[in-house]
Formats: structure tokens, sequence, C-alpha cells
């Protein structure tokens, strides 16, 4: 029976197989057909004729952009790329640090710096450790440096300055503020001297004032007269020499005048007299000398 059951078994498979055969020689091949239909091909015509216009647009703003920049072989806009470097026409911003080895302008044409605050220029090391600086500020020009020197075109110093002194090397120094100028310490010079048809008036409002030379002091006034005023004491003093003074006339109106002789006459001739202590005085001329009669005003 069992046997049997294996035989019917394997014999059915057969008849199907063998009728689905001969079903399909019956009808003929059958054909399949491959690509995208319906709704999906016209999203995908969409999606391409997208992509085509964006390309389309991105193409056109490229090329717009180009034509404002002004993009050429050369470089972009004012900016020039040359041999020996860039070159920037017109005016120009820069946003953040510029670094340079030279910066200079067209043969012919100013350069100018122009900034909303202040324009500062650093002079670095090879540790970036700023050595010289230069600021222009709304309020100052500032600068910072071990040494400061102004040239002129022959490399003549004209004005020098550090921490020790202060130099002037011109010919001449002009100060033509109207209160003068301020020395709060000393001032070594050769020469001090107003201009034509000006005065000169050396003046101490607090303390006191000192001229030195080792050779000589020279005053001089050529077309004018010169004065020398104090509130106290006015001294000439020469250590190992004498003072000279020679002039057609020599007047001393204020000097203190002895008492009168008892005659009670109007004599207008004085005699000079000189104390131990080197005061002056006058007294009424006589005969004779008339000091010794008025020494009291010496004392």
């Amino acid at each position: 029976m069992d046997v049997l059951a294996d035989v019917i078994k394997l014999q059915m498979p057969q008849e199907q197989y063998a009728h689905r055969s001969a079903m399909q020689s019956s009808e003929g091949p059958q054909v399949y057909k491959v690509g995208i239909y319906g709704w999906r091909k016209r999203c995908l015509y969409f999606f391409v004729l997208l992509l085509m216009i964006l390309i389309l647009v991105n193409l056109a703003m490229t090329i717009w952009i180009l034509k404002v920049m002004n993009f050429t072989i050369d470089g972009m806009g004012n900016l020039r790329i040359t041999e020996k470097g860039l070159k920037l026409e017109g005016d120009s911003e820069f946003l953040k640090p510029l670094y340079a080895k030279e910066i200079r302008s067209r043969p012919g044409n100013p350069l100018y710096f122009q900034s909303a605050r202040n324009v500062t220029v650093n002079i670095l090391n090879e540790k970036t450790k700023v050595l010289t600086r230069l600021v222009t500020g709304p309020q100052a020009v500032e600068a910072h440096s071990q040494k400061f020197e102004v040239k002129s075109l022959s490399g003549k110093l004209l004005f020098s300055a550090d921490d020790n002194e202060v130099v002037v090397g011109a010919e001449r120094l002009r100060v033509l503020g109207a209160e003068g100028t301020v020395f709060p310490k000393s001032i070594e010079t050769p020469s001090v001297r107003a201009d034509p048809f000006k005065e000169l008036r050396l003046e101490s409002p607090t303390r006191s004032l000192v001229m030195e030379a080792p050779k000589g002091i020279e005053i001089n006034a050529e077309a004018g007269n010169m004065e020398a005023t104090c509130r106290t004491e006015l001294r000439l003093e020469s250590k190992d020499g004498e003072i000279t003074l020679n002039a057609a006339n020599i007047r001393l109106p204020r000097l203190p005048r002895a008492s009168h002789s008892s005659t009670g006459s109007r004599q207008k001739i004085y005699e000079l007299c000189v104390c131990s202590n080197g005061r002056l005085f006058l007294s009424q001329a006589g005969a004779s000398s008339t000091c010794q009669i008025n020494t009291s005003i010496c004392s």
C-alpha cells in the first residue's frame, strides 16, 4: 500500500508539468515591458527640467558676479596681479590687519590713509614683539620707539629725541607762540635772539634765572634798549676780573642823597661816595670831600 501511494505522488507532478507546458505552447511567447511609466515618468521629467533651470540660473548668476566684480585674467576689480605684486587702483577698505612688505602709490599720485578712529603702524621683530609704533588718532599723534629722528632730504639731522636728550639740528629754532616757550629745566644753546623788530624777554616768574658760560656771556641790543628789572637786588659780580661800564653817560637817578649843608644853598653838584660795604650815595660837593661828613648813611 505504501509503495502504491509513492508511485501515485510521483505521477501527479509529472502530469501537472506536462499540462502547463501544453498550455504555454498553445498561448505563444510572453513579453515583459521594462521602464518607468505613468506618474513616475512625469515626476522624472519634472525633476530633470527643474535641474536644468537651476543650472541655467547658477550659470547666469556666475556670469553676473564675474561681470560686476570685473574678474579678468589679471585680477579682480581694481585689484591687479602683476609681476612685482598686487596693484590696487581707487579707494579700498581693509576690515582686518594688512601685512605687506611695501605700500606705495602710483607715480605722481599721493597715498592716503583714512580711518574713522585711528591709523596704527607697528614694526615687529622675529618674535612678533612691537619695536616701533606710530598711532595717529583724532586727538593726538603718538610715536613709540627708542629714538625719534627727523632728517632733511640731504640727510641732515633736524630733530632727534630719546630718553637722554632732545637735539635740534636746524640752524634756527623759532617759537611763534604768544606766551613764548617754557623750559622746566635748563637749556643749552649758543645763541638766543628774537626776530627783527621783536622783543626778547627772559623771565622766571617764581624762581631765579641763571645764565652760565665758561668763556663769557654777551648781551647785545644793536638797535634798542636793554633792561634788567628785579624786585629786590640786582648784583653784578666778577670773581677774578672787573666790571666795566663803558658809556658816554652813566645815570643813577635813585641813589640816596646825604643831608644838605647848613648853608642851605641849592647846589646841584654832588660827589659820589662809596661806603665800606660797597653802597653808593651822593653828597653835596664842597671845597673838599664831604663823604666823611655823611658817613652815617652807610650804617
